[in-house]
């Protein structure tokens, strides 16, 4: 009896086989079979783990209570790190970016009934509202001299010089079929400009329904036309960069409700172009959401999986790649997350920023706890803020967005005193 010892991604499998009765023919389906295994394992999440059943727990609703900061309550992370804060008074301070002059924009979503939103400056210790009147803004991205802002129904852009708006609004993309549901977009340019990709969340949980442009990832010219669906299948994509120095999209997505404490895992995707991600009918990969009647099994099969599983319910909103050099040398190239945090989960999970190290342009881990504290404990309601946006400065520090709290804080690395 002979012996042939193969290595799969890693992997060890030994194949006994009776070498004088094994015809060529059958070793070949048996060696085709344990390529197209590893294959299959090969494409999986990083940090791949088996998924529970779907409700095997019940669906929990424990939305948190937001609370002033309570005495001794602190804001946690690595050894030589500092965080303090720089900024206050928002309603709801969402998603920033960087200005040509380094000033950090931000969106504040204001009051989500009425058109109370803003876009402020800040600037030298200093916040200025440039624009006001807006309906939940959300994304902003810079083209040229025109700063582009995402309300829930309509992308427009303003003549921006000197860290000033002049003129009015002109709007290029119209999403006026897009007002329920998800409501966060989210606005990128690739680096030569050519074109913007918006991500527009689904309608709803888990049902169907709405223009195609929903649950998806768009993308067009700077004056909005050239509409094409760049990747589909993702219930609500929230955080959208480019890996430095490379074409390479990435995007975070917030997965669905009401299948568990541990189901559905939030995500991290390095997006493929025509790439379809499950949602409605299949999760995780090729996973059938057993809500759905019918089998559904090319969608189900065509369904991608994530590069890295981020845990069911964190809510995950932001997500930021640091190209600066102030951060000790493991945070280089790496990648930044904010988790809003759960509401459909038993113990509470998430109200943080994690890390996720990158080795040789990939994803070598899940999620590693970075700043922490803003939530009391996994069984209390209470919460004292929730981090939403991620902006690095030209000095390599970094700027976190609390909607909770309604602050800007500011994290570096070293001495007391900020860069």
């Amino acid at each position: 009896m002979d012996s042939l010892t193969l290595h799969p991604t890693g992997s060890t499998i030994r194949v006994i086989m009776l070498a004088k009765s094994l015809r060529p023919l059958w070793l070949l389906i048996l060696l085709t079979s344990v390529h197209l295994s590893a294959a299959e394992s090969s494409h999986r999440p990083v940090n791949w783990k088996v998924l529970p059943k779907p409700f095997h727990t019940p669906s929990a609703s424990k939305r948190p209570k937001l609370v002033p900061r309570p005495q001794g309550a602190r804001l946690n992370l690595p050894e030589g790190f500092q965080v303090k804060e720089i900024a206050s008074g928002f309603k709801l301070p969402r998603f920033m970016v960087l200005g040509p002059q380094e000033e950090a924009l931000l969106s504040d979503t204001g009051d989500r009934s009425s058109p109370t939103g803003s876009i402020y400056v800040l600037k030298n210790g200093k916040q200025t509202r440039i624009l006001e009147g807006l309906d939940r803004p959300y994304g902003l991205a810079f083209y040229r001299d025109y700063l582009y802002v995402a309300e829930p129904t309509s992308i427009k852009r303003y003549q921006y010089q000197n860290m000033t708006i002049t003129g009015s609004g002109e709007e290029v993309i119209p999403l006026k079929d897009c007002g329920k549901g998800h409501w966060t977009r989210t606005l990128l340019f690739d680096r030569r400009q050519e074109m913007l990709y918006v991500t527009v969340g689904s309608v709803s949980n888990i049902e169907p329904g709405g223009p195609p442009m929903r649950a998806a990832i768009n993308r067009f010219r700077p004056d909005g036309s050239g509409h094409e669906i760049f990747a589909s299948g993702l219930r609500n994509t929230v955080g959208l960069r480019w890996r430095p120095g490379t074409d390479e999209l990435w995007g975070a997505v917030q997965e669905r409700d009401g299948l568990g404490d541990d189901l559905v895992d939030d995500y991290l995707i390095h997006v493929r172009k025509g790439g379809s991600y499950g949602w409605p009918y299949a999760y995780t990969g090729p996973h059938k959401e057993p809500r759905h009647e019918g089998d559904n099994q090319e969608w189900i099969q065509k369904s991608l999986y994530p590069d890295v599983l981020l845990g069911a319910h964190v809510a995950v909103m932001d997500i930021l790649f640091y190209t600066g050099d102030q951060f000790p040398e493991r945070y280089r190239g790496g990648l930044f997350l904010a988790f809003h945090g759960s509401s459909n989960r038993s113990r509470r999970v998430g109200y943080e920023i994690a890390f996720i190290p990158f080795e040789s342009g990939r994803p070598s881990s899940g999620p590693q706890n970075f700043l922490t504290g803003w939530m009391m404990g996994p069984d209390s309601p209470e919460v004292w803020g929730r981090p939403v946006g991620l902006l690095q400065l030209a000095n390599g520090s970094l700027l976190v967005s609390d909607d909770g709290a309604g602050k800007i804080w500011h994290v570096w690395y070293g001495a007391d005193d900020s860069p």
